[in-house]
Parts: structure tokens; C-alpha cells; sequence
């Protein structure tokens, strides 16, 4: 029966490796990051869009960033639900 070769413990090649593998780790910390700002921003093209077919009344500022926050904090999902009971009463 043969045997496996054991793997060397060449000092240069475990360096080396060792190098290629932080950048690869560099490489996927950088993709994640971009993938976790993309995925926060997903859905401001429906929202923006959606905006632009309906009617508006005024606001000031601080409401305009107070439902922003609100969607930001609990998502649209939970701040549409919300609206749903007040469309009820």
C-alpha cells in the first residue's frame, strides 16, 4: 500500500501561503462590506419610485427624516404594516 506524501514544513512556502491567503481575506472583507452597503440602500430605487406616483401633501424637514429614520430603523416591511392599522381607523 503506498503511502501519502506528509506535507513539508517548508518555512518559505507557509509564508507565502500564509500571504495569499490574508489577501484573499482582504479581498472578501472589502466584497462584504460593499455587499452590507448595497443590501442597506436596496431599496431606495422602489421606494423613490413609488414616491413619484403618488400625491404628497407638505411637510417640513423634520418629518420627511423622522419617517426616513423610521424606515431605516424598523424597515419597510414593519413601517408598512404600521400604516396599514391607521389606514383602518
Amino acid at each position: 500500500m503506498a503511502r501519502s506524501a506528509a506535507k513539508t514544513d517548508d518555512l518559505t512556502a507557509i509564508e507565502v501561503r500564509r500571504e495569499q491567503l490574508k489577501r484573499e481575506l482582504a479581498e472578501l472583507d472589502e466584497r462584504a462590506k460593499a455587499a452590507a452597503l448595497a443590501a442597506k440602500d436596496a431599496g431606495r430605487e422602489i421606494f423613490l419610485a413609488a414616491l413619484g406616483r403618488v400625491k404628497i401633501p407638505a411637510m417640513d424637514r423634520t418629518q420627511a427624516k423622522a419617517i426616513a429614520k423610521a424606515i431605516e430603523k424598523h424597515g419597510g416591511e414593519s413601517i408598512a404594516r404600521h400604516l396599514e392599522t391607521l389606514e383602518a381607523v
